[in-house]
């Protein structure tokens, strides 16, 4: 489990294209075998820690644990180098905000928040009852003090809902995450004016019908009728990961089976989805970028 890797900084628009680029020059340039990170990436010291992490984070790169730890770029890291390296498409943001959100070992906090944080509407508080409660089941794990905890909180609303306070900024200095276009999170206000939060299901027109499938294949672990309940309760699904209910699962599905990827049984009391496609998950991507180039 990793708390507070990300030096209080969300992601920025800009930031992973460049990584993603220049890990491809040199896999070394973190460590400075590029010349100064700080030159090379255009950014200040702990923002250059703040990108190798959320390189990883998102499942961009990897490292190894040892050694010289040096970065390469992923299968998925090298598929959306090579077709959307300034992270423009929907699809792209879609993935890696998956992976961000399976990713317990090194983005906590987003494990959590999104497979065993249950409420709809909450607080800091409520985020902090619920890492806490996260942790102690692994009595290996030492609980993360309550800074560590609220820096997360905060650099997690802000990866998906950030509001500028200037009009017009440099492109340099835009402090949006990219995934704040998801629109997984949104605030209010309850009746004591106080600042609350809200999980938001992710729109159908923001949500690529391959990504999904792409993912629906990956959460099967090779099995080939699942049932349409675990799309949206089990740990790293489609609808825990984008905030869906039932009605948009099964609208997806349907699409999805239209298009002939998959077969809805909803007969005889089963309520599974059988895959019918012998696609894998990179098939489902690289085939999502191939139709992107066509249109």
């Amino acid at each position: 489990m990793k708390f507070r890797g990300h030096e209080t900084f969300s992601i920025r628009k800009g930031w992973l294209n460049k990584g993603i680029k220049n890990i491809e020059k040199c896999p070394g340039v973190f460590l400075g075998d590029a010349g100064n990170p700080m030159d090379v990436l255009g950014i200040g010291a702990n923002m250059v820690k703040s990108l190798r992490y959320w390189m990883l984070a998102t499942g961009i790169a990897s490292e190894p644990l040892s050694g010289h730890r040096v970065q390469t770029l992923t299968e998925l890291g090298k598929t959306i180098y090579d077709n959307d390296p300034y992270f423009e498409e929907s699809g792209s943001l879609c993935l890696i905000h998956y992976e961000l959100a399976c990713n317990e070992e090194i983005a906590t906090s987003w494990f959590v928040f999104h497979n065993a944080f249950d409420c709809i509407e909450f607080s800091e508080d409520d985020f902090q009852i619920s890492i806490r409660k996260y942790v102690r089941m692994n009595p290996e794990r030492n609980i993360p003090g309550e800074r560590s905890i609220s820096d997360d909180f905060k650099c997690l609303i802000n990866t998906y809902n950030h509001k500028q306070i200037k009009a017009v900024i440099d492109p340099e200095d835009n402090i949006e995450s990219p995934l704040t276009e998801l629109g997984l999170i949104e605030y209010l206000y309850n009746k004591n004016n106080e600042r609350i939060y809200k999980k938001v299901m992710i729109k159908e027109e923001v949500l690529p019908d391959l990504i999904s499938l792409a993912i629906i294949i990956k959460n099967s672990n090779g099995n080939r009728e699942l049932k349409i309940a675990s799309l949206i309760k089990d740990d790293k699904c489609l609808g825990k990961a984008f905030n869906l209910d039932m009605i948009r699962i099964i609208n997806i599905l349907y699409r999805l089976e239209k298009a002939g990827y998959v077969k809805v049984i909803r007969t005889a009391g089963l309520d599974v989805v059988e895959i019918t496609t012998e696609m894998s998950y990179t098939d489902c991507i690289k085939l999502y970028y191939e139709k992107l180039n066509q249109i």
